[in-house]
């Protein structure tokens, strides 16, 4: 169980398994993140196996809040390897936020360009003629208007 410590007050140790449950991940991923280093390499167990506490957990929430907001792996290895050398990362995140909003901006101006583009060719396929075209003549006269078609006023 996260959070809990043992008979001496040491941080209770798990699994793999068990860590990966209480995330709601994939113990592949965890070994991945290990692969890459974003994850240290856990201690093991007498058993060889892969032992984990609360600080793993709490690394693992970050990495995946960060991908949430659109964050790359590369982009949060180096926010935890600043924190790691006793860095504020905080200044580095605030840009990468920026340049987030900025891009995110970038990509809605370019899906409302896309909409536009696909509402005017549904306007225009019902009066296309089914065998115009190699394929479909709708999608080979994406710049213009079809041959023959009027586009809708």
């Amino acid at each position: 169980m996260l959070g809990a410590d043992d008979a001496w007050g040491r941080p209770e140790r798990m699994r793999i398994g068990e860590l990966a449950g209480s995330l709601s991940l994939n113990p592949r991923t965890i070994r991945y993140y290990e692969s890459i280093g974003l994850l240290p390499e856990p201690d093991r167990g007498p058993s060889g196996y892969r032992d984990y506490d609360d600080s793993d957990a709490e690394r693992l929430r970050f990495i995946r809040t960060a991908q949430r907001v659109g964050l790359s792996l590369d982009e949060i290895s180096r926010i935890i390897g600043l924190r790691d050398r006793g860095e504020r990362p905080c200044g580095y995140v605030r840009e990468l936020l920026r340049r987030q909003l900025g891009e995110l901006d970038r990509r809605i101006e370019e899906m409302c360009r896309l909409r536009d583009e696909v509402t005017r060719l549904e306007g225009i396929a019902d009066s296309l003629d089914e065998g115009e075209g190699t394929f479909c003549g709708l999608i080979e006269n994406l710049d213009g208007t079809p041959t023959g078609v009027s586009p809708p006023a």
